[in-house]
């Protein structure tokens, strides 16, 4: 059995210690109990999660279920876990990255951020035709052609843009579109 410095000291464990079975029994729950607390700690610390993608993630790595469910809770009152700034971080991380809307919104599936957040977080999206525009002219110059033109906006669609933003920078652009049907 795996026990933290706490946990022993809470207990007054020594070598040689004899327990008794309900002592035995109360010490592998404390155990539990702080395994999942410093696990909680561990993940939170290493990134940003929502509650649930915490208590999920702790249950994967092999804590009881209502170790995890103690574990969130007792993050949640040290004020460690908040589902809307984990959101708002999630949502910056994605326009800073390029990502359009619809790849943000996947980014907060995926987190299992509850959707009832989705909105306020997404409401200040920025545009990002700007960010469109650098990737098409990393990509395209003026001889390239429709297959190249076509592999940028499909590489842009599976980034989370919408093919009427995409469209309308390459207008700006002054890049031939006729061909793409409008979706």
């Amino acid at each position: 059995m795996r026990l933290y410095r706490q946990t022993v000291e809470d207990f007054g464990l020594y070598a040689g210690l004899e327990l008794s079975e309900e002592a035995l029994k109360k010490l592998r729950r404390a155990a539990g109990e702080m395994s999942a607390k410093m696990r909680a700690v561990r993940i939170v610390s290493a990134s940003s999660v929502s509650r649930r993608d915490l208590e999920q993630r702790l249950v994967r790595k092999g804590e009881d279920a209502l170790d995890a469910k103690q574990a969130v809770e007792w993050m949640e009152g040290l004020n460690l876990l908040d589902d809307r700034a984990t959101a708002e971080q999630v949502v910056r991380s994605c326009a800073a990255k390029g990502y359009g809307i619809s790849r943000a919104k996947q980014a907060l599936y995926e987190k299992r951020i509850p959707r009832d957040l989705w909105e306020e977080a997404l409401a200040d999206y920025p545009d990002q035709s700007e960010k469109i525009e650098q990737f098409l002219r990393s990509r395209l110059d003026s001889q390239s052609d429709q297959r190249q033109v076509k592999r940028a906006v499909d590489a842009l669609i599976r980034r989370g843009h919408s093919y009427g933003s995409i469209r309308a920078v390459l207008a700006d652009m002054q890049l031939e579109t006729e061909d793409f049907l409008e979706d």
